[in-house]
């Protein structure tokens, strides 16, 4: 096979394998395995060569932290969290959006999005039976703040672990440089949706009593094994904060916390290792290899070449192309594969550009995959998770359903990110960082201020005649 053979062969199966992951008509993980299959038999890449391209540092933080979620899932700890919330927000369904909001942007920032939907939609689901609503508004709510919270860390959403392994870019790294922004985007996202249900969430007030007799340390199965549990999340949490430090990779803490835990709970291996989801880890292998096969013939390099024509060499510009290209892409294509693909772009233009610090750009890609992912309902892994949970449970998400409300609030959150971005470039980095946080905890304490003197709907029990007004909360 000739070179120039080659360049379309690996062009022409990324395609197909592109096209197979956003049709569906075929698992995603089915389509990057055949892809990477493909380029190994036709000789693109040698089997060690293919293998090269593989990225064991974000499989073994995927892995690893699978085991010690999978581990910890079995205490009930998760559960306990959301019935809480739900308490604690008086069993009113506008406060309870807010408060599992809360749950699942957090989690989902010291876990994995996926991870926490997974673990919070069920719950959800039975909240809304108690008090019987729809569950909707609670899961696109679920949906987006997953996406948000997951943005914020080196672990809550794949593309940040396959940006953090390829650049170097550290756990302390991401929550400096991301999480403050991360919190304005949230709490002006939560008041929006807030405000576009609140007329939904009609309910009988007598119905908050089911809510409030709930007894969250029911979910607790065993309190020995959470203990250790979270002693080991605790102790992994840390050592992703200092493995730049102790120069270890996050696939080293990871499985080592993984390890560890496997040890002292003395857990089934075999039961441990079903809480892998091995068809993911399987569609990271291929990806890479699919994407190492562009990068080995020159396609990535090319593209790189005319980026830098384009945009000059500038790193501002090309920064907003990739931010604005990463969301709207990543709203209609898995961010994952998209992601794959820009990582050795962005390398390459750095390369030509003679750019050193390539940050603005790592930063930029982030934010727009990450957050771009809530565009669509087949954006983010977590989304595509939670429409089968709804499914199940016959309440269908339609894609329109979604994308009327989270379209427009993506492009606000990119809008507020590429505010933020052009502050962090042309200002003194950590006085934009600090005041960015103060904004966000400053608009929280607003939001919570109006929700409750000014903008809390109460609605009128559910009945012929029934109507809504907006009052003042004293």
């Amino acid at each position: 096979m000739t070179p120039e053979v080659q360049v379309f062969f690996a062009i022409a199966v990324f395609i197909a394998v592109y096209a197979f992951i956003i049709l569906e008509k075929v698992h995603r993980m089915v389509a990057a395995f055949c892809g990477a299959a493909l380029v190994v038999v036709a000789g693109i890449l040698t089997p060690a060569k293919a293998l090269a391209y593989v990225d064991f540092n974000t499989i073994g933080l995927l892995t690893g932290m699978m085991i010690i979620v999978g581990i910890t899932r079995r205490t009930g700890f998760f559960e306990y969290l959301a019935v809480k919330a739900a308490k604690s927000a008086g069993g009113e369904p506008l406060r309870i959006l807010a408060a599992l909001a809360l749950v699942t942007a957090v989690l989902s920032a010291l876990l994995d999005n996926v991870t926490t939907v997974l673990l919070i939609v069920p719950v959800t689901f039975a909240i809304s039976r108690q008090l019987k609503i729809n569950p909707l508004p609670f899961l696109i709510t679920e949906i987006i703040t997953s996406n948000i919270g997951g943005t914020a860390t080196l672990i809550g959403d794949p593309p940040n672990i396959m940006i953090g392994s390829a650049t170097g870019l550290g756990f302390l790294d991401f929550i400096l440089n991301l999480t403050p922004v991360i919190v304005v985007i949230y709490v002006l996202t939560v008041f929006i949706l807030g405000f576009i249900y609140q007329k939904d969430l009609s309910f009988e007030p007598a119905l908050k009593q089911n809510i409030l007799s709930l007894n969250e340390r029911d979910e607790i199965k065993d309190v020995k094994l959470l203990y250790r549990c979270l002693f080991v999340l605790g102790l992994t949490i840390l050592g992703f904060c200092v493995h730049q430090f102790l120069h270890l990779e996050n696939s080293v803490v990871a499985l080592s916390g993984a390890a560890l835990l496997l040890l002292i709970t003395k857990s089934d291996p075999e039961h441990a290792l079903q809480a892998v989801e091995w068809p993911v880890i399987f569609f990271f292998l291929g990806l890479f290899i699919v994407v190492g096969a562009l990068e080995n013939v020159g396609v990535i390099e090319s593209l790189a070449k005319a980026a830098v024509a384009a945009t000059g060499g500038s790193l501002v510009l090309t920064g907003v192309i990739v931010l604005w290209l990463s969301a709207v892409g990543s709203a209609f294509v898995d961010n994952i594969p998209f992601v794959a693909t820009m990582i050795p772009l962005i390398q390459d233009i750095g390369r030509l550009g003679g750019i050193q610090d390539l940050s603005f750009l790592w930063w930029s890609l982030s934010l727009g995959a990450c957050l771009g992912g809530n565009g669509t309902i087949i954006g983010a892994s977590a989304n595509v998770i939670v429409i089968g949970l709804a499914e199940k449970r016959d309440c269908p998400i339609t894609y329109f359903d979604f994308f009327k409300v989270a379209f427009p609030l993506m492009l606000m959150s990119i809008l507020v990110a590429q505010l933020f971005l052009l502050a962090w470039y042309h200002l003194h980095t950590i006085l934009v960082l600090v005041v960015t946080l103060s904004i966000g905890l400053v608009l929280a304490v607003l939001v919570r201020f109006l929700n409750k003197r000014l903008l809390y709907i109460k609605p009128e029990p559910k009945g012929e005649g029934s109507t809504e007004s907006i009052v003042k909360k004293n």
